[in-house]
């Protein structure tokens, strides 16, 4: 039993032995070869972690240095370090036309090839997305290196790889006749994308404009930052945007990406209604914005290198398919359009990174290299479908409140033809009324008539009469005139100089009119003088007995600069407070003036000390000239 088990442990050990030491496959190649991927134990590789090893060290490397490959498609797991491969290729016969190395991945920074001539000798060409893009062999998005010497024979082939992207090496063997093949069906595939996407861009822009509706832009804006990620993906950017410019290769992926998933979230937003119908979604959505946004940021102003890390946009791109998943489930129909094409969206990626980790060598290579592409354009038909399943729901809202509106209005008509069958009933009851009482007014006329016969014989007799009246009323009228001007006097030297009582009082100044008169008159007994702009020509203002200056339309009340001046009291009753105090000479009590005006004590009090004041003051002038007597010298 022991003697067994050293055996298999023994046959193990030299199965292991000889699978590592197993050599490095040359591929045959004769004139029916028109391509050929490099795979597994066709590639060798070695990495320099130290990054100094030139192409004559790896020249006088040991046989065993180069390690064999045993994954589909070699990677540079450590973004650090320099990686050589090698590959051999054996040409049976001697080759008519010319053939070419080709590398795929275009977020590589630094291909390098070392490549065999008719003498033997190496040549080293450069290219990589750190290069200028005219420094390319072919005007194309891959990397393309020229095979000189294709004799009958067996070479060997280097490549240096330095790239800070985690990239496949896909190295590829075509004759240059499949390769301009091949390059122009890529690149009509290219123009019909882009092609969609602009056929995208303008419907929905147009949309915008016929709707005013937000999410038609968002939307547009979407769908360009996708087909700005993957112009800079692809390299079309490099070639057709920035060729002169390698530096931007760093920002470009970055920028897209970042514009993608902002553009995608705020739309997702506009679309799902998100605010309205899941506020907490709504709440997580902006929370995830603000902190792309700060990550976006620090990789552009601070750490450019951290762009390569496109894994965080699985958060923004989950985030939106949870709350579309939520958002349907709550009963949103075009949610369902939304869900399905961000799950198209969640293979593409899925398929990506599958393909970036060397595990979709099973699939056809068109589908695991253009499969981003083309899940996101079925990813922008679902979501217009979605914004159409959106407004068809709003026109169905609409028809349904049109319908509602018409059903209104009639109810309305006939609700109007009611009222007016009502009225022309009361107007025909109302007519009879009226013609009854015009009959009435007929036989009343006939009497009228008969009276105004008898009143002309008597206005006769009142003519006569109306005669001598007028000539008394002529002089009673003079008389009048005099006498009212007389108790004029008198009244006004008493209310200015006598005490009177309230009731006295108030038959001089009866009301706000009379009061504001008064002041007018008193105000500007020398005339008008606007107090900003000095004019003297005024005319009425809108408050009673106001004036406007006709210059700078300043309007000046009558209270202005007047003891009364934010009056709070009716204007009589502080005439009379006023005209109290100055006939005590300021002895009576507020408390007596409250009970005289039914005013508060605290509001008598208070104009009480404002009056005693200028009464003060008038005193210490001693203005012997002025006309004025009474009270109303405290008033201006």
């Amino acid at each position: 039993m022991l003697q067994e088990l050293k055996r298999s442990l023994f046959i193990l050990y030299l199965c292991f032995a000889v699978f590592s030491l197993q050599a490095q496959t040359t591929l045959t190649v004769n004139k029916s070869v028109k391509q050929h991927k490099f795979i597994l134990n066709e590639v060798g590789y070695l990495e320099d972690s130290s990054n100094r090893l030139t192409f004559a060290d790896i020249r006088k490397a040991t046989p065993g240095a180069f390690k064999i490959n045993h994954t589909h498609y070699p990677n540079n797991v450590n973004t650090g370090s320099t990686y050589w491969f090698r590959v051999k290729i054996k040409f049976d016969e001697t080759l008519d036309n010319n053939s070419i190395i080709e590398f795929f991945d275009q977020t590589t920074d630094e291909v390098t090839a070392y490549m065999p001539d008719m003498e033997g000798n190496y040549i080293a060409t450069a290219s990589g997305a750190k290069l200028k893009f005219d420094n390319r062999l072919y005007h194309h998005k891959n990397f393309e290196f020229l095979i000189k010497d294709t004799r009958k024979g067996e070479y060997t082939y280097y490549f240096k790889v330095k790239s800070r992207n985690l990239v496949t090496v896909i190295i590829v063997y075509r004759t240059l006749d499949y390769f301009v093949r091949y390059a122009l069906n890529e690149y009509l595939w290219y123009g019909l994308f882009y092609g969609m996407i602009l056929i995208f861009c303008f419907h929905n822009l147009l949309m915008f404009l016929a709707v005013r509706r937000k999410q038609y832009l968002y939307y547009v804006f979407y769908v360009l930052s996708v087909g700005f990620y993957e112009m800079s993906a692809d390299g079309i950017a490099f070639q057709y945007l920035w060729p002169g410019m390698p530096l931007l290769n760093t920002y470009g992926n970055g920028i897209a990406l970042y514009l993608t998933s902002f553009f995608a979230l705020i739309f997702s937003k506009q679309l799902l209604q998100v605010k309205q119908k899941s506020p907490g979604f709504n709440k997580l959505i902006n929370t995830v914005l603000a902190a792309r946004t700060v990550y976006f940021l620090y990789c552009l102003l601070l750490s450019p290198s951290l762009f390569v890390y496109k894994f965080v946009e699985v958060i923004p791109l989950s985030i939106v398919f949870i709350t579309g998943l939520h958002i349907y489930r709550k009963g949103f129909k075009p949610a369902r359009f939304f869900v399905l094409a961000y799950s198209f969206l969640f293979v593409g990626f899925m398929i990506r990174a599958l393909r970036a980790l060397g595990y979709t060598y099973f699939l056809p290579a068109s589908v695991s290299y253009y499969s981003l592409s083309l899940c996101f354009i079925i990813e922008m038909v679902l979501l217009s479908f979605a914004i159409g399943d959106q407004v068809r729901i709003l026109r169905r809202e609409k028809d349904a409140a049109n319908a509602e509106t018409i059903r209104q209005m009639k109810l309305n008509s006939q609700l109007k033809d009611s009222i007016n069958l009502e009225l022309e009933q009361q107007v025909q009851v109302r007519t009879r009324e009226v013609v009854e009482k015009s009959n009435e007014i007929l036989g009343q006329n006939s009497i009228i008539e008969n009276q105004n016969k008898l009143l002309v014989t008597v206005n006769k007799q009142l003519e006569a009469q109306a005669g001598e009246i007028l000539r008394m009323n002529v002089l009673l009228e003079k008389d009048n005139v005099q006498l009212k001007t007389n108790i004029g006097k008198v009244s006004e030297s008493r209310a200015l100089s006598a005490e009177m009582d309230f009731k006295e009082f108030s038959a001089e100044y009866p009301d706000q009119e009379t009061c504001f008169k008064f002041l007018a008159a008193l105000k500007w007994k020398d005339g008008y003088i606007c107090t900003r702009c000095q004019n003297t020509t005024y005319c009425a203002g809108r408050l009673p007995h106001s004036r406007r200056c006709t210059k700078c339309s300043y309007e000046e009340s009558a209270l202005h600069n007047t003891i009364f001046q934010n009056n709070r009291i009716p204007i009589n009753k502080a005439f009379y407070l006023t005209y109290l105090i100055y006939c005590t000479n300021g002895s009576i009590s507020s408390h007596q003036l409250a009970e005289r005006l039914s005013i508060r004590q605290s509001t008598c009090w208070t104009y009480a000390i404002r009056i005693k004041k200028v009464m003060q003051e008038k005193k210490r002038s001693k203005k012997k000239t002025d006309q004025q007597q009474g009270w109303s010298t405290l008033v201006v």
